[in-house]
């Protein structure tokens, strides 16, 4: 069976782009070129920033992925949006959605990040 472990974004700046998600993700990178900058998370996931200019094939467009992060609590929610409500623009104030309690800011190519604590589902 094939592990998603490694996700990587189109970015028009990798550095500019790795002063905010060093904030947001609480790590620094561990490669970090005018090119190309990469994290390894404690669990594992590695998260990639390339230039979109280098990316061969061509990436098109540059911005629009969704990354999740799960949180252990609604009170976890809240604190995560508000150390980074002014780091990144809130596309969606903190709200409870059908599966859970979330929020999603974007970062400078338009990547979504959505943290978010799961609720009772529906039966």
């Amino acid at each position: 069976m094939r592990t998603l472990n490694y996700l990587l974004l189109a970015v028009a700046n990798p550095a500019k782009s790795a002063e905010l998600y060093t904030k947001l993700l609480g790590v620094e990178p561990v490669a970090n070129s005018p090119t190309f900058v990469l994290y390894v998370l404690p669990n594992g996931v590695k998260i990639g920033l390339w230039i979109k200019d280098e990316i061969e094939p061509k990436a098109k467009p540059a911005g629009g992925v969704e990354i999740s992060f799960t949180e252990d609590s609604k009170e976890a929610v809240l604190a995560t949006y508000d150390a980074w409500k002014t780091l990144a623009k809130v596309v969606q104030e903190p709200t409870q959605m059908d599966f859970g309690f979330t929020f999603v800011v974007e970062d400078l190519d338009g990547h979504r990040l959505r943290p978010f604590v799961l609720g009772e589902q529906p039966r």
